[in-house]
């Protein structure tokens, strides 16, 4: 059975999930995008060899000309360059304006061949085809695609909401539990934000197995929560913040390891137990730093990782909710609501430094 969220943002679209939807994969985007002739899928060198042949079968069946373009995998690829070779590829094919891009694979593809989809011709439709359980579950819902530079995180993208989310959960199946844990990162954040039941679902649970067993409720869940927050605000200036929960420090723990020795999911899982402590010195959030900790341990995600200070401060000075002199930090008024409570660079230099205190590696 196919679950179907329908999100009414400024260019609607569906979320459908449910097992086996790959074979579909031709039919949901030729009855979506009918007037589409061309069509390229980006994926990267890992889901390459498990699913392009899969999804490029169904799309020709469907009667779509297709065009496949494998980047490199890993957080290296969301780059200037691997976007021109992106545009380049696709103005050799014949791309026009009624034609589209498809992201198969995690956040890195979906990020990259969104934001070459929303800026080759000034924007073409684009699929989401997410098969890494960050993706499915957070990155490939909201319409946010982008690259990184050598500043900083998800510097430089745009907002470009997909024609289609298609979400096979049979893909999780070949995910390593590095890999899982990464996404459960996510998954634990939309819990911690908006939903104290899905929190203690997730707790109980306890580990990937568990999760497993409730695996079309976990993202069936999240894609909701999600779409209902990018209902209230698609350009994220106000309450769409909220999903960045741990991600401000997140960030700086991945520029850390150069985007290679921590995923994105270690640094958010991180970046949330350091947001708990700062909202407690604030005085905004309760003290449930220890239920937060539990958890994320419970599915093998670090609650600290090593930052040189420098590193630390500078990312945080760039975080794309500093705005106007203030940081849009985001913090739990109680566990299952976030908030965003702005605060002064001075202010959070100091809660940073409290906390640096007692981590002397920090240095």
């Amino acid at each position: 059975m196919v679950k179907t969220l329908r999100v009414d943002t400024s260019r609607p679209y569906d979320i459908k999930i449910g097992f086996s939807l790959l074979d579909r994969v031709g039919e949901l985007c030729r009855e979506t995008l009918p007037r589409a002739q061309k069509l390229a899928v980006v994926t990267d060198s890992n889901v390459q060899p498990l699913y392009l042949e899969r999804v490029t079968n169904s799309l020709k069946q469907a009667g779509f000309q297709v065009l496949s373009l494998t980047v490199p995998a890993g957080e290296g690829a969301k780059c200037a360059e691997q976007l021109v070779m992106l545009w380049e590829k696709l103005m050799e094919f014949g791309m026009t304006r009624t034609d589209v891009v498809a992201a198969l694979g995690g956040g890195v593809v979906g990020d990259l061949a969104g934001f070459a989809a929303a800026t080759l011709l000034r924007g073409v439709d684009y699929v989401q085809i997410p098969t890494t359980l960050l993706a499915q579950v957070d990155s490939s819902v909201g319409g946010k695609v982008a690259i990184d530079l050598h500043a900083g995180k998800n510097l430089a993208g745009a907002f470009w909401q997909p024609s289609l989310v298609l979400i096979d959960p049979d893909c999780l199946s070949t995910l390593s539990d590095r890999t899982f844990s990464d996404g459960m990162a996510e998954v634990i954040k939309y819990g911690c934000i908006r939903d104290r039941a899905f929190f203690d679902l997730l707790d109980r649970c306890g580990g990937r197995a568990g999760v497993t067993e409730h695996i079309e409720e976990v993202i069936y869940t999240c894609c909701d929560i999600k779409r209902k927050v990018v209902l209230a605000d698609e350009r994220d200036t106000g309450e769409r913040m909220v999903l960045n929960f741990g991600h401000t420090i997140g960030h700086a723990f991945e520029l850390a390891g150069n985007y290679e020795t921590w995923t994105h999911g270690q640094g958010v899982a991180a970046g949330m137990n350091w947001a708990a402590q700062i909202g407690v010195g604030l005085g905004v959030t309760p003290d449930i730093v220890e239920p937060i900790q539990t958890i994320l341990e419970k599915y093998d995600l670090p609650i600290d990782i090593p930052c040189p200070w420098d590193t630390l401060t500078n990312a945080v000075l760039r975080d794309k909710k500093n705005l106007g002199g203030k940081i849009n930090l985001i913090v739990l008024e109680s566990l299952g609501h976030a908030v965003s409570y702005p605060v002064t660079f001075d202010q959070l230099l100091e809660q940073l430094e409290s906390m640096r205190e007692i981590r002397p590696w920090m240095c």
